[in-house]
């Protein structure tokens, strides 16, 4: 072992007794970042406009400030990119980190001087926990690769704005700096297609121990290698031994993966967004992630079946409930106040409070009242291709309300690495997770409103054909696990496989 690493071991461990000591004391830690949130941000506009000099309570907090998306924020956050200083936070934002809207196109979420180190203190801390669980801290003598958006910025007014990822890899420990690939001018390409060739030329020959990305993207950088040698990944880099992911559940790429790899590897799910680094997994034995109570940002929940009524409950950390699907509002140190990131979390335990993200709450399908979530989806694909030789390389599901012929129903287009045997048995398992899983969908099926649900395969390489064509291949763009309407679906028949 070099000294890098034997030295990263009880530093791993100092920082997760300082971890943990807060993880177990969620509810308190919460409510000192909620006043510190409030004390600071008082003398802001947003502050003066909420009046925060007389908010003494979280229910106090609950009657001044309403539960807002991006779209409501915007006119605080547009006097903020104009240039203008204490608007929803102390000062000016370092940065914005600009992502695509659906309905306000750009969006520009603003980073801190308070905020920003707390995303890379988190991303930090993941890998430092891993240490102190498994003693496994060899990766840091080897290469380690971060697929990422560029990290070329532009400014506005006198605010840099980048993608979150681009902005974070100017945040690059100096001791990590000679690990990390790829290259700043490979990291700078913008074409995806263009940037995997060059990653590949970059890496190939070198002692990769640690990759991480969005998992569809990674998968896609494996594929070229494999192309290039004809070797499995884990025997292009014998020493790869760990795999960092966000974005999306892991799960129903990890055959894909393992057979891309040729064996398993350790794997770390993270939960960043650019509103704040929400969650981590902090060990290999506990399922989920755990909350980051401290880390800049005071959470509420909210229960996803209530979110549309006119009076939703409302609660903190203190009041959450394992099992119950919720509807996540942050409050940061970014100017973020009753914000609606748009994700759905479920509660694994509260204390520690350890979670697993379920899904979007605009993504999902109730053409008939079903509520079908992404959790439930995801796992009806893991129950059926788990201890088989079934590969899913991507898949989505949309509402065929008017079928040319027989009852409408759900079809699920997937692209196989591995197709099953008989792919209309496959189609009846799944649909026998889903009604197990979900009383209105079966209630439909008996009461026959709905047929079972059927699958289109997608011929190889479609779901990133069609990411390509809607210009979003690479970077941190996911296909949506659920559509309520047939814009996806429409697009992706194009690519049906014949």
């Amino acid at each position: 072992m070099s000294i890098k690493s034997i030295l990263a071991i009880p530093f791993a461990k100092q920082i997760a007794t300082k971890f943990y000591k807060k993880s177990n004391n969620a509810v308190k830690v919460q409510q000192e970042v909620f006043e510190n949130l409030i004390t600071n941000a008082k003398g802001t506009v947003f502050g003066k406009d909420h009046n925060f000099s007389s908010i003494k309570s979280y229910e106090d907090f609950k009657k001044q400030v309403p539960i807002r998306d991006y779209e409501a924020l915007k006119p605080y956050v547009e006097k903020v990119v104009a240039g203008e200083s204490n608007i929803l936070w102390k000062g000016i934002p370092l940065y914005f980190a600009k992502t695509s809207g659906t309905t306000s196109g750009a969006k520009y979420i603003p980073l801190t001087k308070e905020s920003m180190p707390t995303h890379i203190s988190a991303a930090r801390n993941s890998l430092l926990l891993y240490i102190a669980e498994t003693n496994k801290a060899s990766f840091v003598n080897g290469k380690m690769i971060f697929l990422q958006g560029s990290p070329e910025l532009n400014e506005k007014n006198g605010i840099k704005i980048g993608r979150l990822s681009g902005i974070s890899a100017h945040y690059v420990p100096q001791y990590l700096i000679k690990n990390r690939l790829p290259s700043w001018e490979t990291n700078c390409i913008e074409d995806w297609e263009t940037k995997v060739e060059a990653i590949v030329d970059e890496t190939i020959n070198e002692d990769m121990t640690l990759i991480s990305g969005i998992p569809s993207w990674v998968q896609m950088y494996f594929e070229k290698l494999i192309e290039r040698t004809g070797k499995k990944v884990g025997e292009i880099f014998p020493n790869f031994n760990l795999f960092v992911y966000g974005g999306v559940n892991f799960e129903p790429y990890r055959n894909k993966f393992e057979d891309l790899i040729g064996r398993k590897v350790d794997t770390i799910e993270l939960y960043p967004a650019s509103e704040g680094f929400i969650a981590f997994q902090d060990s290999q034995n506990e399922r989920g992630m755990m909350l980051l109570v401290d880390n800049g940002m005071f959470y509420e929940f909210i229960p996803s079946e209530e979110f549309f009524d006119e009076n939703p409950t409302r609660i903190s950390l203190a009041n959450v409930k394992v099992g119950v699907n919720y509807v996540l509002i942050l409050n940061t140190n970014a100017g973020l106040w009753g914000y609606n990131i748009g994700d759905t979390i479920e509660f694994l335990s509260v204390n520690p409070p350890r979670i697993r993200v379920t899904g979007r709450i605009k993504h999902f399908i109730s053409a008939f009242g079903e509520h079908v979530i992404g959790k439930e989806v995801e796992q009806a694909i893991n129950e059926n291709t788990v201890n088989t030789n079934i590969i899913i390389t991507e898949f989505t599901v949309a509402p065929q309300i008017t079928p040319e012929n027989g009852l409408p129903y759900h079809e699920w287009f997937i692209e196989f690495e591995n197709k099953p045997e008989n792919l209309n048995d496959f189609a009846i398992k799944l649909d026998t997770s889903m009604q197990k899983q979900n009383s209105y969908y079966l209630d439909l099926i008996e009461g026959k409103i709905l047929q079972p649900l059927k699958i289109t395969a997608i011929e190889k390489g479609g779901f990133n054909s069609y990411m390509k064509s809607v210009g979003k291949l690479g970077g941190q763009n996911k296909v949506p696990r659920l559509s309520n309407d047939r814009k996806i679906a429409n697009e992706l028949s194009k690519f049906k496989l014949k």
